[in-house]
């Protein structure tokens, strides 16, 4: 049996990467898998249940409960529940960092994520893809950009989903997360050693599409 195709891509906060993920697998005819939406889902029903963010057993003991679906036109059901939409305001972007740093959450996310990649040719992004999800990716992105590109991006699409926020706010915010992103003592943000660094601060998305599908297809770097 031929093994499935799966192509990593990881970076911080605001990098581009689901939107260019999305966009990759389309072009190939990938299945895009969005872990960030996953633990964002995961944030959004533990406030609305009022748990503790940082009690992991609660936390636990609540997703044990909880079903979520990533669609084929890339919308995320929480409990059969469409929250494409409320699991991107700015309360969830506040506190998923502090969530995901759950080993257990983790691990069982993993696995989850794991069944993707097994029974699909996948595109996944998130922040540990290539180091601790799917060490054995068949291509590994790393995705950056700075703080200041980052946080006008970020800017841009509340603006388009009607979400009020400040410039400088934002860029604060996406500076803790990187802190707590890339210090967490389970699955940091790092680099994978053999991801290519696809440095997007000066690059339109079709570009980095662009770039990245040429690699896959054995294009040179």
């Amino acid at each position: 049996m031929v093994p499935y195709k799966v192509i990593a891509i990881d970076g911080p906060a605001a990098a581009g990467k689901s939107t260019i993920a999305q966009m990759i697998a389309k072009q190939l005819g990938y299945v895009y898998v969005d872990t960030g939406a996953m633990y964002r889902a995961v944030t959004l029903k533990a406030l609305n249940k009022k748990i503790n963010l940082e009690d992991e057993t609660q936390i636990n003991n609540m997703l044990q409960e909880t079903k979520i679906q990533l669609t084929n036109t890339q919308r995320v059901l929480l409990d059969d529940v469409d929250v494409t939409e409320a699991i991107r305001q700015p309360q969830i972007s506040q506190n998923v960092s502090v969530v995901s740093a759950h080993k257990s959450l983790r691990d069982i996310m993993k696995a989850r994520q794991i069944k993707y990649a097994e029974t699909n040719n996948v595109v996944m992004d998130g922040r540990d893809i290539g180091t601790y999800v799917l060490p054995n990716a068949d291509f590994k992105f790393f995705m950056t950009a700075s703080v200041e590109v980052r946080a006008n991006r970020r800017y841009q699409e509340n603006l388009k989903r009607n979400v009020k926020c400040d410039l400088e706010t934002l860029k604060q915010e996406i500076q803790l997360r990187d802190e707590l992103d890339s210090t967490r003592e389970y699955a940091p943000l790092i680099k994978a050693e053999d991801a290519i660094i696809v440095d997007t601060s000066s690059m339109t998305i079709n570009e980095v599409v662009d770039k990245i599908i040429k690699i896959v297809k054995g294009g040179v770097h």
